[in-house]
């Protein structure tokens, strides 16, 4: 079973909106600056920094094991800046490719046929080296939850981090008040304390806004798409395993395509 050289497993285009997303949400902060004066150190403050990473980490660390989260992080960040390499409507053509091939030529004739989503490869593999169809079954259907699971894990981690920084943006503020109040005989100690008040509120709406929250759902719409993916690549791998016709097994996995994404089949079928 071979990979396309063109989809090596691993290998998954940028997912621009996300990217953009970021980059603009920056953008904007950084015009406003700029506007008012463009008095960047202003919009600094060491305090600020230390009560929102520090406390939306700690309290993010609690709610999950060590292991979860060095594993769901790093992950959760790849999908959210990755877009799936082959989508569904593609899915359905290559298997409908390779359900002809094994009519044609049989199971073995799968070794010389190059795939391009590593999961679908997987599936031809099992079929062409003759495996029973509950034991193909089970095992991709327990690789698909494995792999959901863990992604959803990522979107669990960030969503976290986006609940705690505004908790934690109002205690930097509740903290900077209390500073701003017990030294209300001291005036020089009244800007800081009110910048670390004010800061705090601003880095946790902004951390949890523009990047925790956006990554979380991100993640979300990506688990729901590997979801739908690789449901249907069992369905057409247990068809092939069956030897069904190229035909029933393109009509049995188109529905799993929106309404509105079927019409070129049905203008093929026809």
């Amino acid at each position: 079973m071979q990979l396309c050289p063109e989809s090596p497993s691993g290998h998954r285009p940028m997912d621009l909106a996300t990217g953009v997303g970021l980059l603009g949400g920056v953008g904007v902060v950084f015009t406003l600056i700029m506007i008012d004066g463009g008095n960047f150190a202003a919009y600094f403050d060491k305090h600020a920094v230390i009560v929102i990473f520090g406390g939306s980490v700690m309290a993010t660390i609690i709610r999950f094991p060590f292991a979860t989260i060095a594993h769901g992080l790093p992950m959760g960040l790849r999908y959210a800046f990755t877009m799936r390499a082959v989508r569904p409507h593609d899915l359905i053509e290559e298997i409908t490719t390779i359900a002809e091939v094994v009519r044609k030529s049989g199971p073995m004739a799968l070794e010389n046929v190059e795939i391009s989503d590593p999961f679908l490869a997987q599936g031809a593999r099992y079929v062409a080296d003759g495996y029973d169809r509950e034991f193909i079954r089970d095992t991709m259907e327990r690789d698909r939850d494995n792999f959901l699971m863990h992604l959803d894990e990522g979107s669990k981690i960030y969503r976290a981090f986006g609940d705690c920084a505004p908790a934690w943006g109002m205690i930097g503020t509740i903290l900077g008040m209390v500073t701003m109040f017990a030294n209300m005989s001291d005036p020089s100690k009244l800007g800081p304390a009110m910048a670390t008040a004010l800061l705090a509120t601003l880095y946790g709406a902004l951390i949890a806004n523009l990047v925790a929250l956006p990554i979380a759902d991100k993640l979300h719409v990506k688990l729901e798409e590997e979801d739908v993916s690789r449901s249907l690549i069992i369905d057409g791998i247990l068809m092939i395993r069956d030897q069904r016709s190229p035909t029933l097994v393109r009509e049995m996995l188109v529905a799993y395509l929106p309404h509105h994404h079927r019409g070129s089949f049905e203008e093929a079928a026809a």
